[in-house]
């Protein structure tokens, strides 16, 4: 058995890795997979199974209801507007609590949308061809967050794979297969602490998650009620 290869073509650069230890092998190719995909991404029911430790605050999987405006969105995955806007109007990564409809209306992008962003970003700056990123994106979205967090993506100049064990890893190293490797548990610590520095929106209408404030705010927010 090896690693899952999702696509067929694509260019690649070096990255450190960090590699997961739990054992799982299959193998699906999804070569055939052409062309944006037209519908949202679809939620997925995920298993009660443990949080990788480390990576959310409390160890619990971030609230779904959850969701960070575009402008945010761009700041935590580190792209531009522009980027975020076209992937949405081609279907490459669409927010999955709420779309653009209509004027003044607001995108709202989840925890997962916006790690999907960073991982989109991170093979687009190693040259892999966006048809390939969108069969590699494809796929990635059908897995709830603690899939996720067990896998790694490898590239070998023509294929994507994605490894979810050590051993996978090590096959593919050993075929030459594995030159560049993005941890997605390790985006998701980045993830984890960028996100925490901006207000969040519920989907349901509940409270909004309002970001810290900074200490120069709250110094100056001090200093104003003494003043009155």
């Amino acid at each position: 058995m090896c690693a899952q290869q999702l696509t067929d073509a694509g260019s690649i650069g070096e990255r450190n890795l960090e590699v997961g230890d739990t054992p799982r092998q299959e193998q699906l190719d999804l070569t055939a997979a052409s062309g944006p995909a037209e519908s949202a991404p679809t939620a997925t029911t995920e298993a009660a199974e443990p949080v990788q430790a480390g990576l959310f605050p409390d160890n619990s999987v971030p609230d779904e209801l959850v969701g960070y405006r575009g402008p945010s969105a761009c700041q935590i995955a580190g792209i531009t507007y522009r980027q975020l806007d076209y992937w949405a109007r081609t279907s490459l990564v669409v927010p999955s609590i709420r779309s653009a409809a209509g004027s003044g209306s607001q995108r709202l992008y989840s925890f997962k949308d916006i790690l999907v962003l960073k991982i989109v970003k991170r093979l687009l700056d190693t040259g892999i061809s966006l048809h390939n990123i969108r069969v590699a994106v494809d796929h990635l979205r059908q897995r709830g967050v603690r899939d996720l967090a067990n896998i790694t993506l490898f590239s070998d100049g023509t294929t994507v794979y994605e490894c979810t064990s050590a051993e996978e890893v090590v096959d593919l190293l050993q075929g030459g297969q594995g030159v560049f490797g993005i941890a997605v548990s390790g985006a998701m610590r980045e993830l984890t602490g960028a996100i925490a520095d901006f207000p969040g929106e519920r989907a349901d209408g509940g409270e909004s998650i309002a970001a810290p404030e900074d200490e120069l705010a709250s110094r100056r927010k001090h200093r104003d009620r003494k003043i009155g």
